[in-house]
């Protein structure tokens, strides 16, 4: 959790890993969002700013209502901010929340194809499963409910036609969650397009989620 971390630095992370999406194309523009709990509240990345010029002072507290505690004039919390709400509801566990628009697992929901977690074992050993939440506007009360019978008990969720959502302990976990993702969904359409994607034999699938659930 974030509980040893200084607003500040929390401040500093956000910014960071802003960057590091926009540089690896996860995130274009104003788009995506990042939350992180800081005790009963959360500092989470304000609605129209462009990522790539986001700064540590631009952020808004609000609390685990929803409400906002302090925002730069001018500046509100991201439109995102019921779909975050709703994860910390659930996830007592969840330090940070990352919304992003990776193409290739983006693409996937586009084309109605479940995510292939059966085809890169050590995804499928670290990150188990990945369902899709059905479509619903961005930035609605339909949004927070399509993720409602995923989030409580998986890491990673893709939202049908809007990307991905991803929690961890810390930002980083949320972070590495969406790298795993975004690989697998790159590896399999990169595959599909020499020509097939091979899958692993069933029971090799129950094997590694088996060892994962030893090791998470």
């Amino acid at each position: 959790m974030n509980d040893r971390v200084t607003e500040d630095e929390l401040r500093a992370q956000i910014v960071e890993v802003t960057k590091i999406l926009a540089e690896e194309g996860l995130i274009r523009s104003s788009d995506g969002n990042i939350s992180v709990r800081m005790g009963d509240r959360l500092l989470i990345t304000p609605s129209g700013v462009y990522k790539r010029a986001l700064a540590p002072e631009q952020m808004v507290v609000v609390d685990l209502t929803g409400e906002v505690l302090d925002a730069p004039e001018g500046l509100g919390p991201t439109s995102e901010l019921l779909m975050h709400l709703e994860v910390y509801r659930q996830r007592g566990d969840v330090g940070a929340v990352l919304h992003a628009h990776p193409p290739y697992a983006t693409a996937l929901t586009v084309s109605e194809a479940p995510f292939p977690i059966d085809v890169i074992p050590e995804v499928l050993l670290t990150l188990g499963d990945v369902p899709t939440a059905p479509y619903a506007t961005p930035g609605t009360q339909d949004l927070a409910d399509s993720i409602r019978d995923s989030i409580g008990e998986y890491d990673a969720v893709l939202l049908s036609h809007h990307g991905s959502l991803t929690v961890g302990e810390t930002l980083e976990e949320a972070l590495i969650a969406l790298e795993r993702v975004e690989h697998v969904a790159q590896t399999f359409i990169l595959a599909r397009g020499l020509g097939g994607a091979e899958r692993l034999p069933a029971e090799e699938v129950a094997r590694l989620r088996a060892m994962g659930k030893r090791v998470g």
